[in-house]
C-alpha cells in the first residue's frame, strides 16, 4: 500500500547561487558527505547534482507529510544508489522515526525514488510503500 507521495522542483541556478553565496557552510548544513561526494566529483553538472538531491529532499518531507519541522531535517535524508544504480534514500534522525511512525504493523518501508533534470529546473519524486513483511496469510502483489 502507498502511504506517502512527494514531488518537488528545484531551480538549479538558485541552488548553484547558494553554493556560490555559502559555500561549504550551505553544503554542510544540507548534503550528506556521500552526497557531497558524488556532486564534487561532477564538475560540470554540480549545481545540478546537488539540486536534484536537495529536490528528493523536499519530496520526502512532503510524502512523510511534515516538512523540515517535527524533527525532520535536511541532512537526515540522503540520496545514495542501490547496486544496481538506482537511487533510493538513506534515512537516519528524525526523518527515519517519521518514516516508521507512518508504516503499519507487519509491514517495511519501501522507498522509491526518481530524479532528472534539465536546466534549469531539477525534479524529484518519492513515492513510500508500505509492504507486508510476509507472514503466511500475507502475500505481496506483483
Amino acid at each position: 500500500m502507498i502511504v506517502g507521495i512527494g514531488s518537488d522542483l528545484c531551480n538549479i541556478e538558485r541552488i548553484a547561487n547558494s553554493l556560490d553565496r555559502f559555500g561549504d557552510r550551505f553544503v554542510q548544513r544540507v548534503f550528506t558527505p556521500v552526497e557531497q561526494a558524488k556532486s564534487e566529483r561532477r564538475t560540470l553538472a554540480r549545481a545540478a547534482t546537488y539540486a536534484k538531491r536537495f529536490a528528493a529532499k523536499e519530496a520526502f518531507s512532503k510524502a512523510v507529510g511534515t516538512g523540515f519541522k517535527r524533527g525532520v531535517f535536511m541532512r537526515d535524508i540522503g540520496v545514495v544508489n542501490l547496486p544496481s544504480g538506482a537511487p533510493t534514500l538513506a534515512l537516519t534522525g528524525g526523518a527515519k522515526a517519521r518514516l516508521d511512525a507512518l508504516i503499519p504493523p507487519g509491514h517495511a518501508a519501501h522507498v522509491h525514488l526518481t530524479m532528472t533534470d534539465d536546466q534549469p529546473w531539477a525534479q524529484a519524486f518519492v513515492i513510500i510503500e508500505a509492504l507486508p513483511t510476509g507472514g503466511p496469510q500475507e502475500e505481496v502483489p506483483r
